[in-house]
């Protein structure tokens, strides 16, 4: 009887979170369907009367959505790619080779993340300033890999560190290099670390605002999620479109989350036992 009241309970807690996460979600799509009538409607219903898929339509045709959407794809697959990399790169020397300063490098790593995202505005403006890179899609790459790496390194780390040295140590026993190591026999076997470690920079990359509504000031290259935020006008928010847009930005992170679920869930354990 005890067991079947805690089953009971884990289900109940199961229900109420399903339903924090889908009601959002839920109430988006409600307000994304509703025609500009019923939005700007006193005492309007929850439901909508008509049901009007115009605001999907609208938000590519008079907001020029789809070049937002693609700018917002370019710089973060841009900064996925080179954050994988050279996260891949620091997780394996790390752990597969001793030089001096190795302790103090990995603290520095980790301590550029203490920093709140507001105190490094400036400092970025000035010496993207500088370089000539302000107001460009690469400056904000540039930006978006300095998020990226740190975090994406250490997660490398630790998926590594439960990779047995003896593997490499038998390769190159059978003659192989540690490029021929690292390529063929150890990065395959990171494969989760490297899946979890591309979905959080892809989730970084993707939702960021701030940097990207500072750093860009050309319409052509502004993102999606900026391009959201700038819907609504001086007299009237238009809910509706916004909640369209929403939606569409929000499909490439749930199409990375359906094939890449298991691998993400993996990564995310097997990087923290050592």
């Amino acid at each position: 009887m005890h067991n079947k009241a805690e089953g009971a309970l884990s289900y109940i807690v199961l229900v109420l979170g399903a339903c924090m996460v889908i009601l959002p979600v839920l109430w988006m799509f409600i307000t994304a369907v509703k025609s500009d009538t019923e939005i700007y409607q006193m005492n309007g219903s929850i439901l909508p009367l008509e049901v009007t898929f115009t605001s999907f339509m609208r938000i590519w045709r008079d907001y020029d959505f789809a070049l937002y959407f693609r700018n917002s794809l370019l710089v973060t697959v841009v900064a996925v790619l080179v954050s994988l990399i050279a996260s891949a790169l620091t997780g394996y020397g790390a752990t597969r080779f001793n030089f001096k300063g190795k302790s103090a490098f990995l603290s520095f790593i980790l301590m550029t993340q203490m920093f709140p995202s507001i105190m490094l505005l400036v400092p970025f403006y000035k010496i993207l300033s500088i370089y000539g890179l302000n107001n460009s899609l690469v400056g904000l790459c540039v930006v978006y890999i300095s998020f990226t790496i740190p975090f994406c390194s250490w997660m490398m780390v630790g998926y590594y560190r439960t990779i047995p040295v003896e593997i490499d140590e038998s390769a190159a026993i059978d003659g192989a290099s540690s490029i021929q190591t690292f390529l063929r026999i150890t990065l395959p076997l990171v494969r989760p670390g490297l899946v979890s470690s591309a979905i959080y920079a892809f989730i970084t990359c993707w939702n960021e605002y701030m940097f990207a509504a500072i750093l860009i000031m050309n319409d052509k290259m502004k993102t999606a999620a900026v391009a959201i935020a700038e819907m609504n006008g001086y007299y009237r928010i238009a809910w509706n479109d916004m909640m369209a847009a929403s939606l569409v930005a929000s499909v490439p992170l749930i199409i990375a989350f359906i094939f890449m679920q298991k691998s993400f869930i993996s990564g995310l354990t097997a990087g923290a036992v050592k």
